[in-house]
């Protein structure tokens, strides 16, 4: 199903779609890394408590609107006539890369709960690994949109 009223916006769309893209994951590729330095802090000092407030405001002030803008602008899309071709591989390869786009950025928010609690129980280790999730999938999410393979 498409709305035919918007096809006259699809490029405004598709501009506030790929500026909402670039913050959520600009916020995505930073939080982890957040996570590193928070590891080298002990719980309950200054330094940890400095994180703890750069954590909630990264991912409450700006990933959190980010993500759900690049979904609102993504389903406009979604509804715009000739934005999506349904039997295209590229697209399916999108939207299973959004989707653990979507799990790892649940993940994020769970761990910075356990910071907040000073129960963090991951190494720096495993947050210096995770730091790396958002860039695979956004490059496997540029791919398939500008590619189309």
């Amino acid at each position: 199903m498409t709305v035919q009223a918007f096809l006259p916006f699809l490029q405004w769309f598709l501009a506030f779609h790929i500026m909402s893209f670039t913050a959520w994951m600009a916020g995505m590729f930073y939080l982890p890394r957040l996570y590193v330095y928070h590891c080298q802090t002990v719980p309950g000092s200054v330094e940890s408590e400095r994180f703890k407030v750069m954590e909630r405001r990264l991912l409450k002030q700006i990933i959190n609107p980010a993500m759900i803008s690049t979904f609102l602008f993504g389903a406009l899309l979604i509804f715009t006539p000739g934005a999506v071709n349904w039997s295209a591989a590229w697209w399916w390869m999108k939207i299973i890369a959004l989707v653990m786009m979507f799990g790892f950025h649940g993940a994020c928010s769970r761990w910075r709960r356990d910071f907040l609690n000073d129960a963090n129980r991951r190494s720096e280790k495993f947050y210096r690994v995770a730091n790396e999730v958002p860039t695979i999938l956004f490059i496997i999410i540029v791919i398939a949109v500008v590619v189309k393979p």
